[in-house]
């Protein structure tokens, strides 16, 4: 059961108090934010609707599109509501919610990436075997995995904070809810709730950034036996994930892995795995791959040709 709290809101400090600054950031963040839900969005279709996209490396990434909007919705438009009101103000079981989703999503993603540093392992190290170890339920167990690993983590970490009572103070200094922030406004003491936060959270990130960084390590030396032209290609598509893992994993490390502080700098660092990367997927993952480009052109002219009957 829920601890007794008399708390039933939480206030947003948010990114400023400067009405002036709050709508460029509102406005900011919408740009992006549109730019996330297109640009996944269109891959996700673009793989659904293509029968040339049907290799595990774009079903993966169907997912990890899908996953992207997802996770990104469960703070950019609150944020950008809330730049346009006084008081950003959640209920605090809004809070929970918002604190829930946030990992799940983040934890699927995690899992996803990892998942697609095996797939692209066994692509370039096996290729003989490839068909024959990502064949279509395997591929849709991992997925599954991956879905579940998120699920766990998420209800461990919500379960945690929702045992704490918070009867006091009820600002954070964030644009969103997150465990730490939240452990700060509990009434007890939270040593032992922060320690078994920091064993569900940071060992995820951690471990997943240490077999993801090992598998493209193997891939590259694994390089060596390729052609030019194999060489090439492998290097490309490793560069591209290699790039989407830093910019997720080095932050959520940074937040997570440390004891259960908040820093002013959070809310930076914040924006790099619940924005920018969702970004950056369909650029780096999608639009530099000349297959999608392909599959994206397709697309356009089926959507034209119908238009003009």
């Amino acid at each position: 059961m829920v601890a007794t709290s008399n708390v039933t809101e939480i206030i947003f400090v948010g990114f400023s108090q400067n009405r002036d600054v709050q709508k460029i950031i509102s406005v900011v963040f919408l740009l992006m934010y549109t730019a996330i839900v297109l640009g996944n969005g269109l891959i996700v279709v673009t793989i659904m609707t293509s029968k040339a996209l049907t290799s595990p490396m774009y079903f993966f990434l169907s997912y990890l599109s899908f996953v992207e909007i997802c996770y990104c919705s469960v703070t950019a438009p609150r944020l950008i509501i809330d730049s346009f009101t006084e008081r950003k103000v959640i209920s605090l079981k809004g809070c929970f919610t918002q604190i829930f989703f946030l990992h799940f999503f983040g934890g699927t993603e995690i899992f996803l990436l990892t998942v697609m540093a095996y797939d692209r392992y066994v692509a370039i190290c096996k290729p003989l075997h490839y068909t024959t170890i990502m064949n279509r339920r395997v591929c849709g167990l991992l997925v599954g995995a991956a879905w579940g690993g998120g699920l766990l983590h998420s209800a461990g970490q919500t379960f945690l904070i929702f045992q704490l009572p918070f009867c006091g103070f009820n600002t954070i200094d964030h644009y969103f809810c997150d465990v730490h922030p939240v452990l700060k406004l509990a009434s007890s003491n939270t040593f032992l709730i922060g320690l078994l936060i920091i064993a569900n959270g940071g060992p995820i990130s951690v471990i997943s950034f240490t077999v993801l960084l090992t598998s493209y390590v193997v891939i590259l030396l694994s390089l060596r036996n390729q052609t030019s032209e194999g060489r090439r290609k492998a290097l490309a598509t490793c560069a591209s994930h290699i790039a989407v893992v830093g910019l997720f994993f080095i932050p959520c490390s940074f937040v997570y892995m440390r004891p259960c502080v908040t820093l002013p700098v959070d809310k930076i660092v914040a924006v790099f795995y619940t924005v920018v990367t969702p970004l950056l997927n369909p650029i780096i993952y999608s639009f530099r791959n000349a297959e999608v480009k392909k599959a994206l052109r397709r697309l356009v002219g089926r959507k034209v040709i119908w238009e003009e009957k």
